[in-house]
């Protein structure tokens, strides 16, 4: 499982805008492409382990900070998705 977790945690720090809609789509979750395009400049290079709930956790709260609550709660369901 953790090699499993370690391709997840690498495609997050690695994250395209582009990659981030279509899996938001793919999931019926909504994000503009502005948002994404922060998320993903925010996530590129970070090395965060979403399978961690703490991490996780202050990731979604920097990612609130940097679009709003609402997107920080809507890529949260993304990571969880993820992780499941």
């Amino acid at each position: 499982m953790a090699i499993f977790e370690n391709i997840i945690n690498h495609k997050i720090g690695n994250i395209t805008a582009d990659e981030l809609l279509k899996y938001a789509s793919q999931f019926n979750i909504s994000i503009t492409k502005a948002q994404a395009a922060k998320i993903a400049g925010y996530l590129r290079g970070k090395k965060v382990n979403i399978f961690n709930d703490s991490e996780r956790s202050a990731l979604i709260k920097q990612i609130a900070r940097i679009t709003s609550p609402e997107t920080a709660k809507e890529v949260n369901k993304l990571f969880v998705k993820f992780t499941k």
